[in-house]
């Protein structure tokens, strides 16, 4: 299928440096995946419960201890996404990653400590800077590649982010079922995964320094000669080519326009939050989106996935360790699809819409299993007809999700932010994402032991309710520039509508307009500028 291109764009921009770079920082997101796969398994591992002692105390103390441990990473994650703003403001997005990565690197080192002299004080410090980290971090890297990117492959790219966490995700997934299958039982069993964990953000670190800063956040912050010249290399293009003169124009305007209206200060963003509803709506959509992704049940079935599996009668750790890797491997690999071949076409609210009603169908069908079969009291359910359906089901709740509301919400909340609302608007957005993927993580384990299949119930409804949710509120992104998003939220323009017709003007724009365009940043205001395109739609 052919890409939806706002303009006529050479094909030396969609170059392999682009592609790199937004390798490079999705890399931190591999952090992001793993401990969400590998923490649960290590767990449940004999060899952690035997060294800190759960088999002496009660199903409900190890349950709370296992949520704590869980819980207070998103805790010190919502923190870590708020301070961020701080950090991509002052020093750009580049150098913002290496100090949030430092900071993971520090937290995670931090856990090693622990044992069963210690205690699991070590774990418990460690994860909340280790979480600050990676708050700091899922901020920033969906800002830093959106505003490196093509508009034509921006969901691509900012996507990649995505295939980091899922990659990572994986690798958690299958450690524990290979140490438990190959290592006795001792305390390098479960110290290995938490050890890993320093990989990817080594990789992080190391790769950021052979990165440049965001031409945008540069030309915004006085640094226009470098911006502009790092902005040639990434489209691989003369600065003075006319695909590069017409994208430095948008970016001035878009400059001009928040200098006159929004201010270009660290406190503007918050002063124009209080008078200007367009951006308070977009603050909503942000933080709501996040909502919608926890309620679809992923952050439950990630952190607790042996719990998960238990409940539908797989029996033994070992037996659930490896459905969890097959978890893993189905979305991996539907994020591979996801990448190459849905997000840039299909566009991210018929994803949203697709994953919700195809995701719903799936929880409402394995919780009818485990009301009606009760695998958990029920020999070998598992491996009855029933039961495979009930796992096939989950596994295509899966796909669906992956597809979905996995990384479409951080892709559309990277794109839909003017330059200097973007760092404020994605440290809303993800702090509410860390906040309620800390309410999921530590009270999951109380919920099963509560409602048990109703669960998978509780989650199916909120996916039915996301269908609406979207279809009347969520506009389209895809294909359009960031400096021209004001255009989807214009007053009057309903979201559902709002792609179609701003992308049709886009369009329609001939070359001698575009050569106009470029003249008019020297000549007109942005503000005028954007307010006469909103008149024209």
């Amino acid at each position: 299928p052919k890409m939806e291109e706002d303009r006529p764009t050479p094909k030396e921009v969609y170059n392999f440096r682009t592609y790199l770079f937004a390798a490079i920082a999705s890399a931190g997101t591999a952090t992001i995946g793993y401990d969400s796969a590998f923490i649960g398994g290590t767990l449940a591992l004999d060899s952690f419960s035997n060294e800190f002692g759960f088999n002496t105390k009660s199903s409900t103390e190890v349950n709370l201890i296992k949520a704590n441990i869980v819980s207070l990473y998103q805790a010190g994650a919502f923190f870590g996404a708020i301070f961020a703003y701080l950090g991509g403001h002052y020093l750009g997005r580049r150098r913002g990653l290496i100090v949030f990565g430092t900071l993971f690197i520090l937290g995670a080192g931090v856990m090693l400590a622990m044992n069963s002299e210690r205690g699991l004080g070590p774990l418990y410090a460690g994860r909340v800077i280790a979480g600050m980290g990676i708050g700091g971090i899922s901020n920033l890297i969906p800002i830093y590649v959106s505003e490196l990117s093509p508009p034509a492959i921006r969901g691509r790219l900012v996507g990649m982010w995505e295939v980091g966490w899922q990659i990572g995700a994986l690798v958690g997934f299958w450690i524990n079922y290979a140490i438990s299958e190959t290592m006795a039982e001792s305390r390098k069993q479960w110290m290995i995964p938490f050890g890993i964990q320093l990989i990817p953000a080594g990789i992080l670190i190391t790769g950021i320094f052979f990165t440049d800063e965001s031409p945008r956040w540069l030309i915004a912050n006085g640094k226009r000669e470098k911006g502009i010249a790092i902005l040639g290399r990434l489209r691989n293009l003369p600065v003075d080519h006319s695909y590069i003169r017409e994208e430095i124009a948008l970016i001035d305007q878009a400059i001009d326009l928040q200098a006159q209206t929004i201010g270009l200060g660290f406190n503007a963003p918050f002063v124009e939050v209080k008078k200007n509803k367009s951006v308070q709506w977009r603050l909503f959509l942000g933080a709501s989106l996040f909502v919608w992704q926890n309620g679809t049940g992923i952050n439950a079935i990630n952190y607790y996935s042996p719990t998960v599996f238990k409940s539908m009668g797989i029996q033994g750790t070992n037996a659930s360790l490896f459905s969890t890797g097959i978890f893993g491997v189905v979305k991996t690999v539907t994020t591979i699809i996801w990448i190459l071949w849905l997000i840039d076409y299909i566009g991210r609210r018929n994803l949203l819409l697709i994953g919700a009603i195809g995701g719903s169908i799936g929880l409402w069908i394995v919780g009818g299993y485990i009301a009606v079969a009760h695998p958990v009291v029920t020999a070998n359910s598992s491996e009855s007809a029933g039961g495979r359906a009930a796992m096939a089901f989950l596994y295509i709740w899966t796909v669906f999700y992956t597809a979905s509301w996995s990384g479409t919400p951080w892709c559309i909340c990277s794109e839909i932010f003017d330059q200097n609302m973007r760092s404020l608007g994605q440290a809303f957005a993800a702090a509410n994402n860390w906040f309620w993927t800390f309410i999921i993580a530590r009270f999951t384990p109380q919920m099963f032991d509560k409602m048990s299949y109703g669960v998978f119930f509780f989650f199916a409804t909120f996916q039915i309710i996301s269908i609406f949710y979207v279809f009347f509120l969520v506009p389209e992104t895809k294909g359009v520039p960031l400096e021209q998003m004001d255009l989807l939220f214009a007053k009057g323009l309903p979201p559902r509508k709002a792609h179609r017709e701003v992308m049709l003007k886009l369009q329609a724009m001939d070359e001698e307009t575009r050569r106009e365009v470029v003249d008019v940043a020297e000549h007109k205001s942005g503000q005028d500028f954007v307010e006469d395109l909103k008149k024209e739609i």
